[in-house]
């Protein structure tokens, strides 16, 4: 069994059976609802087996004597939410329409197996078009008189610095920092995309390996989404030896591969077609972008949902969905003024969306980030590494503004913080019935385990002032985690040149070189060390400690890069 997506023939015989234009039904406005009620049907519940892990790692935390009761703030399930009109897709987005339908046809017919997800891929694309031309030609809206929420999420958002289109030439797919490559032997692999993908499938393999850990057909969509790494990817050999993998051996991830890539294809097409519009004077393209919080998680749903292939019977669960949102939340915080500076126009921060929502998408993620540091939450589902080695790839590769955006004069006080106090939450209903996040005094450990304890005394010895801060997040880290069995050299040189760097360059006066030093070594640790976290014996451990203190640990370098200022939409193209 051959085939070719894209190829002549297939076009040809797939264009006499597409109307000239999409039927009603596949209008953008409709497209959305659609996805929407199609999610909701494919949603699965949470398991008893996620429950009793849940209620496992509660009453752990109970035992350290932290009282369950806190403030509360809901996060509503986006699905059952209301979705804005969109104008329907113009002629040339009906041309790109009809271009992938003639790809989804192929593969439907060869795979039949994937007909959910080619329908999601189908409806998420007109919702699109949609979205892009009614932000480019929609006429402004009255801005409504924004009131100042009190919430203590919302106290807390940071001013951001101004950036331009210069303070992100790092952003590169195929540059530096990491030197250091999962697949030294396999060249067309080597890029800094595919070794991520390949650590989290690793991770999550150590116990039942699904076959996973070193496959690339499912990073197809690599080849269409990152055009700067073209170079070192034999395209055209590697998708025949995919086909021939797909005849041989099938299965439907690998389907799903070939969707995802078609996704991913169309995504960079409409999203080039509307900058170069806005580029030559045709649109002015605002910084805004007319997603809601509904729009905005359905159309997350297929650029992360195969990114990290979950098993048949995981794909589906409302855990699982959850954490690829969240996933892609994070990126967002961390992207969002490159993104204004692009024009990307799925970055939640630039949605059309209340500051308060956004900002409780943001706690989710840092809430999620605090629960994936539990061992309990590893147990039910085999896609639970996302969160953490997320965070830790952002941190090691400098591909995001962790410490780049992050640094900000003087450090604010740890007593009732509420970032410090957000309870640990893997907000598994926030597409469905929602969630309650809830704010209330952390658990510590009263004393630390053996290896804890030399990571802090080298601190007390090396950086005397960041030692009181560094000591009480390690001992708020081990009542989450529990002793930590992990390699004290890489993870103490990795700690001492990013997070303990940062906290250090934090108490000085605001510098744009200070920082960018930060960042960029971070991404040179990130080469030298990378490979430690590979380690089968002590990979895990360092990775949790990591993701902690790179996404949760005071004072939140995470949550310092939520803030956004505007500048011009401009660049020249998209780079992720």
């Amino acid at each position: 069994m051959k085939f070719r997506v894209e190829g002549a023939a297939s076009k040809a015989s797939a264009d006499s059976l597409i109307p000239a234009q999409p039927s009603p039904q596949l209008q953008s406005t409709e497209a959305g609802n659609a996805l929407a009620r199609l999610l909701v049907k494919r949603i699965n519940g949470s398991t008893e087996q996620y429950r009793r892990a849940q209620q496992s790692a509660q009453q752990r935390l109970d035992a350290f004597g932290s009282p369950r009761s806190g403030t509360t703030l809901r996060v509503e399930g986006a699905l059952h939410l209301a979705r804005p009109a969109f104008l329907p897709p113009d002629e040339e987005g009906h041309a790109r329409l009809r271009h992938l339908e003639n790809g989804l046809r192929v593969i439907e017919a060869a795979f039949p197996q994937v007909s959910t997800d080619i329908e999601i891929c189908r409806l998420t694309c007109t919702m699109l078009e949609g979205a892009w031309r009614s932000r480019a030609l929609a006429p402004p809206r009255e801005e409504e008189q924004a009131t100042v929420c009190t919430c203590p999420l919302c106290r807390r958002l940071p001013t951001p610095p101004a950036r331009t289109l210069g303070d992100y030439d790092w952003r590169q797919s195929a540059g530096r920092p990491l030197t250091v490559k999962t697949w030294p032997h396999r060249r067309e692999l080597d890029s800094v995309l595919t070794g991520g993908w390949s650590w989290t499938r690793q991770m999550n393999d150590l116990e039942r390996d699904l076959g996973h850990r070193h496959r690339f057909e499912d990073d197809i969509l690599v080849f269409h989404e990152y055009k700067r790494v073209i170079d070192t990817i034999d395209t055209t050999r590697l998708t025949q030896h995919v086909e021939e993998r797909l005849a041989e051996n099938f299965s439907a991830n690998s389907a799903r591969a070939l969707v995802s890539g078609l996704f991913s294809a169309h995504k960079r097409s409409v999203d080039e077609y509307w900058l170069q519009e806005h580029q030559a004077g045709s649109v002015v393209l605002p910084q805004t972008n007319p997603l809601s919080q509904s729009t905005y998680s359905v159309l997350q749903m297929l650029d992360c949902l195969f990114w990290h292939v979950a098993p048949d019977n995981e794909l589906w669960q409302e855990e699982n969905l959850a954490s690829l949102l969240l996933c892609r939340v994070i990126d967002d915080m961390a992207d969002v003024r490159a993104d204004a500076l692009t024009g990307e126009i799925s970055n939640f921060w630039l949605a059309d969306m209340p500051t308060h929502t956004k900002a409780l998408y943001a706690a989710c993620a840092i809430a999620i980030v605090k629960y994936g540091c539990m061992p309990e939450a590893h147990s039910p589902m085999w896609n639970t590494w996302l969160m953490t080695t997320t965070v830790v790839w952002m941190g090691l590769t400098g591909r995001h503004a962790l410490w780049f955006d992050g640094i900000t004069q003087g450090l604010p006080p740890a007593e009732g913080c509420s970032l410090c106090d957000l309870q640990p939450n893997s907000c598994s209903g926030i597409l469905t019935h929602g969630t309650s996040l809830t704010i209330a005094p952390r658990p510590t450990a009263p004393e630390l385990s053996a290896r804890t304890a030399e990571l802090s005394a080298r601190c007390r010895a090396q950086h005397p002032e960041s030692w009181p801060l560094f000591d009480a997040e390690l001992h708020a880290f081990e009542a989450l985690h529990g002793p930590w069995h992990g390699n004290v050299d890489s993870a103490w040189e990795i700690l001492r040149r990013t997070y303990i760097a940062a906290v250090e360059a934090s108490r000085s006066a605001p510098s744009l070189a200070r920082a960018r030093h930060v960042q960029q070594d971070a991404g040179v640790v990130g080469s030298e060390k990378f490979s430690s976290l590979h380690d089968p014996g002590t990979g895990r451990e360092d990775t949790t400690l990591l993701a902690y203190m790179f996404g949760c640990a005071h004072p939140h370098f995470l949550w310092n890069a939520t803030g956004y200022r505007p500048t011009g939409v401009t660049g020249d193209w998209l780079d992720g």
